[in-house]
């Protein structure tokens, strides 16, 4: 189990992204977002009022208990289907990971309105898939909800590059499809490959959460 630790982007920045947008869905995240106080039935209460407040048509909300579990999301999705699929976009109040697996699975333009600052894990036994590396500058919007610095084993941030062929990546023989590939596909199945030309610039890495670990001594591992 694992704890993902967010913050709420400005709202200023909510609203550039959602500005192509009138009808908007709420989504929050019952599990690490309604522990860290950012995409809890509160916090999305008070999103909704102040989307509202500026001039945006909100047709639901809803938190689902865990969004990026695509079982529990399914789940939690089927008693406001109607109102998802009259939405123009979902604002999501969770993680990376949750945003990718709303988009992947409800096929809805998703505006992040977190950043994912870091991943806590505590342990888990089973298999899983790495789809944010909590870089605390979340461009999911601008990329159909895949995530190109992790999907992409170079991190480029605008691709493809000269090493893809015939839609795969040269890293590891061909043998993997380019990340940027998928963005472009998925950009298109959204109606959004317009802003597949943005320029996305480069990454500003004091933005990460990178801090002095304290080295913790024991008598049983010699430390006085």
């Amino acid at each position: 189990m694992f704890l993902i630790v967010t913050e709420q982007k400005t709202f200023d920045e909510i609203l550039r992204m959602l500005e192509p947008f009138k009808k908007i869905f709420v989504m929050g995240c019952g599990t690490c977002s309604t522990v860290v106080q950012t995409g809890g039935e509160e916090q999305v209460k008070k999103m909704a009022e102040r989307l509202r407040e500026a001039g945006k048509e909100v047709v639901g909300v809803t938190v689902v208990e865990t969004p990026c579990d695509a079982r529990i999301l399914r789940r939690d999705t089927r008693k406001v289907k109607d109102a998802i699929e009259s939405s123009d976009a979902i604002l999501c109040m969770m993680c990376g990971a949750g945003v990718q697996d709303v988009v992947e699975h409800l096929k809805k333009p998703s505006v992040p309105a977190l950043n994912t600052k870091f991943l806590g894990l505590i342990e888990h036994i089973g298999e899983f898939y790495e789809r944010c590396r909590a870089c605390g500058e979340c461009i999911l919007y601008e990329t159909g909800g895949i995530c190109p610095i992790v999907r992409c084993p170079k991190g480029m941030l605008n691709g493809p590059c000269g090493g893809m062929f015939d839609g795969k990546c040269e890293v590891g023989g061909y043998k993997r499809d380019c990340a940027w590939v998928l963005i472009y596909n998925r950009l298109k199945e959204l109606g959004m490959l317009g802003i597949y030309k943005s320029y996305k610039p480069p990454r500003d890495y004091s933005k990460l959460n990178v801090q002095p670990r304290e080295i913790i001594w024991s008598k049983a591992s010699g430390g006085d």
